[in-house]
């Protein structure tokens, strides 16, 4: 089996929210190099040594690492894309947690992107959907196709969460319904919904990148601007963003993580006309009920729970 190593460079201060922020991505076995540790390390053992070279010291100063292991296998591309994201968001929310950037050793962002291209085919999803790469060819056998370039962003159909929303979308899209996607990434969700009948939808994420990436994914659906909008943002604190969006939606969907469910989930029923439903997945097994109990404490009655390979999701009314 092989396995692709990747480290986060943060400080001190940033290991206790990168940590949290990769267990809400299913990341729990990681491998800490604290700064502080090394400072501790040189203050306790001075009788080892007459002299500690300034440049190692400069090189540690302010420094600290996270690292963590993935399979090197078609799902690791999802989860570095979906650690890059979040890891943009947090830099947003803070600047005083050092770098934030994500390496691979020994494998380039530009290998990366071409490399991982081999693993991701064709899928069929549900009873009505084909998910086609653009660098692919599919027969749809009478099956709505879905064609998309994923780049960096967070979304190819290939993560259990982002099926489990798409089989959702698949059993309550029919015609006419209008869609709201937040944490957009690709875009596969909101795209999807207009390809199964929907009238119109509008996409947000907190990460520039995605704006672009969901608009050239439309293009390649034959989605045009007038029926689908994509705005950079944070629902939560942009009131521009909140005016642009509306209300009246007969769904809103969130394929992201767990605390930012929670946090949206006060929020999101403004956004939806009567009777309409909350989509929410990227929901980890072990944070499974803690969410439904916040959803539950935000007023919203749990009608479905989807679960696979350790992801849950729950629709709401």
């Amino acid at each position: 089996m092989n396995w692709l190593e990747l480290h986060i460079n943060t400080n001190h201060k940033g290991l206790d929210p990168v940590t949290a922020l990769l267990s809400s991505l299913g990341i729990d076995s990681v491998v800490i190099d604290d700064e502080t540790d090394f400072q501790e390390f040189l203050e306790n053992n001075h009788q080892y040594w007459d002299y500690v070279d300034e440049d190692l010291e400069k090189q540690m100063a302010g420094k600290s690492r996270i690292t963590f292991y993935l399979e090197d296998a078609p799902a690791a591309a999802e989860t570095v894309t979906a650690v890059k994201i979040a890891l943009a968001g947090l830099k947003k929310e803070r600047d005083d947690l050092g770098a934030l950037d994500l390496s691979m050793e020994g494998v380039q962002d530009s290998d990366w992107e071409n490399n991982w291209k081999k693993f991701y085919k064709p899928m069929e999803i549900g009873d009505r959907l084909l998910v086609i790469p653009q660098w692919e060819t599919a027969d749809p056998k009478g099956r709505v196709t879905l064609i998309l370039n994923p780049g960096l962003t967070f979304g190819t159909g290939s993560h259990a969460t982002t099926r489990l929303c798409l089989k959702a979308l698949e059993r309550y899209i029919h015609g006419g319904e209008t869609v709201l996607d937040l944490g957009c990434g690709s875009g596969i969700l909101s795209i999807a919904a207009l390809r199964l009948g929907a009238s119109r939808a509008f996409a947000c994420d907190i990460d520039e990148k995605c704006e672009t990436v969901a608009y050239e994914n439309a293009a390649l659906n034959g989605v045009t601007k007038d029926v689908y909008t994509v705005r950079t943002g944070d629902v939560l604190s942009d009131e521009k963003l909140k005016a642009a969006i509306g209300s009246g939606y007969d769904m809103v969907v969130a394929n992201i993580v767990s605390d930012v469910i929670i946090g949206l989930a006060p929020h999101v029923r403004p956004y939806l006309k009567e009777g309409g439903k909350f989509l929410c997945s990227g929901i980890i097994d072990t944070r499974a009920e803690e969410v439904k109990n916040e959803l539950i404490a935000a007023g919203w009655n749990v009608l479905e729970v989807g679960s696979s390979e350790g992801w849950f999701s729950y629709l709401c009314d």
